[in-house]
């Protein structure tokens, strides 16, 4: 039977104000139930993260997950990278959620890992192989996601890669209807009620802000990488692969 102490029931009562969405202890508290039920392909991006990283981790050299949340990213490179003397850097500027990341970290062995809370803007990127922003580049300013992702680039070895899995919009305004359709479909097929997703996506609205596949290719070029590659997509949420 389901645990309903970690399941995420925090918009299904009516709330005469919404505040805007923050990673605090209520939100870390069922924050896996939340994210498998609201992100469609979240379940397949999580291991094939593992799988990248263990092909292009470096050896000797550092795993960034930037805005690692609960670890799910961290756990999963953690798994695949065999190369000698690596270490994993997890950064998230909420205390809630590195807190519990480093007891899952703690939980399962494997290459060194450090949990930071820090705002992941004033995190020094030094001798990076792999880094990962999943989920994670839509919460921060958009005038500042090109300083951001510049800064990485400058701290990556040559080859080492960028991961970046976002939640995105649509040029066509028939696909964006389609596209934001089907993740309503997806969150109410999870159980959600319509008043939880009203709410949630109020919470979210200043919060969370979604670019298109096309900005986000061309911001990723601005920033130095080449090739990108766009290796995943299920309904509005997306993944890409980008080289040094």
């Amino acid at each position: 039977m389901k645990d309903r102490k970690n399941t995420d029931n925090l918009y299904s009562n009516p709330q005469n104000y919404i505040v805007d969405f923050a990673f605090d202890k209520n939100v870390a508290s069922v924050f896996p139930d939340m994210i498998r039920r609201s992100v469609p392909g979240y379940e397949t991006v999580i291991p094939l993260l593992g799988l990248l990283a263990g092909q292009y981790a470096q050896p000797g050299s550092h795993i960034y997950d930037l805005g690692c949340s609960l670890g799910a990213a961290t756990l999963s490179m953690r798994q695949r990278i065999t190369q000698d003397n690596c270490r994993i850097i997890a950064v998230d500027n909420a205390e809630a959620m590195t807190q519990q990341c480093r007891e899952n970290v703690s939980k399962e062995k494997g290459i060194p890992v450090e949990v930071l809370c820090e705002d992941i803007r004033n995190i020094d990127i030094q001798n990076a192989s792999v880094v990962t922003l999943n989920f994670t580049l839509q919460f921060i300013d958009p005038d500042r996601r090109l300083d951001l992702l510049k800064k990485i680039h400058n701290g990556m070895n040559d080859h080492g890669i960028l991961i970046l899995s976002e939640k995105i919009n649509f040029t066509e305004h028939d696909e964006q209807l389609f596209q934001q359709n089907m993740h309503i479909a997806f969150k109410k097929a999870n159980g959600y009620s319509e008043m939880e997703i009203s709410q949630k996506r109020t919470a979210l609205e200043n919060v969370l802000i979604p670019d298109t596949k096309e900005q986000h290719q061309q911001r990723l070029k601005e920033a130095g990488f080449s090739p990108v590659h766009f290796w995943f997509q299920c309904f509005n949420f997306i993944s890409f692969v980008a080289f040094k």
